[in-house]
């Protein structure tokens, strides 16, 4: 039990309407914590896309559809309508600069148009948990000034977004990355308290925003099961660039040289590999699940989990529920990366560097008998888990670092 009590505190913790992403299960670790701190919470989820404003069940059918976990409580919606889109300042300042590829400034320019839920409106608040720099329009505009805000930084954006650029056309002149990563340091000015999901983002954004005050806040990954096991080798993965360039060389480098084995691929990032390499996606399509309604299912009947990355910045979500699992791994030493030193030589942890290591490793474990429940759910990986991802360590260290917020004079910079 923790020692930390927030019984009648009210948070708004606004999010991103995303779902099958590394984000969306860090924001159910949120709204979990708060509640079992004993806080009022309301989860606000943020559209990026014109039109999806509150009201429009129709138009949110299918993001409500993909997130039945945020059913347990009351949930919000906002999103910019279209005729915002459609102000002289919008054009100037946030659409034209978007198609040179400033991607900071149309995410925060449709924040700052967001219409929300009218209940939203009307409440008081006595703490704003803001995910992403790009919502930070509709954190302020809740805090009216007076509630203390929390960023969750997820990150250091600019970064994903010039990767997310590499691939994309756009007029010139093309928006630069210390463009980008200027607009994303003056909206987190505006928060009382800047937590970074790993040591190395704390270090980057401590260099960047030495005024403000930072924590390093590892964050809350649902448990996957330890069981009750079986024969599947998988790969949990998303469809974003970094998973979907590390399950190519996957399926180019490795796979190849494992002949025999039959790998299971869950997720979204099927999208991805079929768009940006369809000759391998032809080649292994029998393995692609797809998206699954809970990836804690795959695990739940697995054997053995690969996490063969070879690309992305912070830490590694996946990677977290893979160790909650309890699962034997095959990483590459970029899995691991926000981790520290003690997961690079975790007993049921197999590093492995190169495209043949890795093969190497995948043909030996597939000749190893399943693991059964009691004997993952005390494997050296769980309790790693257990000691600095958990709910359980993230209700902990998060009442420590709000409930000084709430009693001391706010930040209305």
């Amino acid at each position: 039990m923790s020692a930390i009590d927030l019984t009648g505190r009210r948070v708004a913790l606004i999010h991103p309407a995303w779902h099958s992403c590394g984000t969306y299960r860090v924001v159910l670790g949120q709204i979990e914590a708060y509640r079992a701190l004993g806080a009022e919470v309301l989860p606000i989820a943020i559209s990026a896309d014109p039109g999806f404003v509150p009201g429009r069940a129709w138009i949110w059918k299918s993001f409500t559809e993909a997130t039945p976990e945020l059913e347990s409580g009351p949930r919000y919606y906002g999103g910019a309508p279209f005729h915002a889109m459609l102000g002289p300042r919008f054009l100037a300042q946030t659409l034209w600069p978007y198609i040179h590829g400033d991607q900071a400034a149309i995410r925060l320019g449709m924040a700052e148009r967001a219409e929300l839920s009218p209940l939203v409106e009307a409440q008081e608040y006595d703490l704003i948990h803001c995910n992403h720099f790009f919502l930070m329009p509709v954190a302020r505009r809740l805090a009216r000034g007076r509630a203390p805000i929390l960023l969750d930084t997820h990150d250091l954006q600019a970064r994903q977004f010039a990767l997310i650029n590499e691939r994309m056309h756009w007029l010139s002149p093309r928006a630069t990355y210390e463009a980008m990563l200027a607009q994303e340091l003056s909206a987190m000015r505006g928060a009382d308290l800047l937590l970074h999901l790993n040591a190395q983002e704390a270090e980057d954004f401590r260099a960047l925003l030495p005024e403000k005050r930072h924590a390093l806040l590892y964050p809350p990954t649902p448990a996957a099961p330890t069981g009750p096991g079986g024969s599947d080798i998988v790969i949990v993965s998303s469809n974003n660039t970094a998973n979907v360039e590390s399950l190519i060389w996957f399926l180019r480098e490795v796979a190849p040289k494992a002949p025999g084995v039959t790998v299971k691929i869950a997720g979204s990032v099927d999208a991805g590999v079929r768009a940006r390499a369809p000759e391998e996606y032809a080649a292994y399509k029998d393995w692609f699940l797809g998206r699954v309604e809970d990836p804690g299912e795959v695990y739940a009947g697995a054997r053995l989990v690969l996490l063969p990355t070879i690309s992305g910045t912070g830490l590694s979500i996946k990677t977290v529920e893979a160790m909650s699992s309890g699962l034997p791994l095959i990483a590459t030493p970029q899995a691991l990366r926000g981790m520290d030193r003690d997961a690079l030589s975790l007993p049921g942890v197999t590093l492995a560097e190169t495209a043949e290591d890795f093969a190497a490793a995948l043909r030996s474990a597939a000749a190893i008998p399943p693991k059964d429940d009691s004997q993952r759910s005390v494997s050296a990986a769980r309790i790693y888990y257990e000691t600095r991802f958990s709910l359980a360590a993230y209700q902990r260290n998060l009442g420590a670092l709000a409930a000084p917020l709430l009693g001391r004079p706010l930040n209305v910079s």
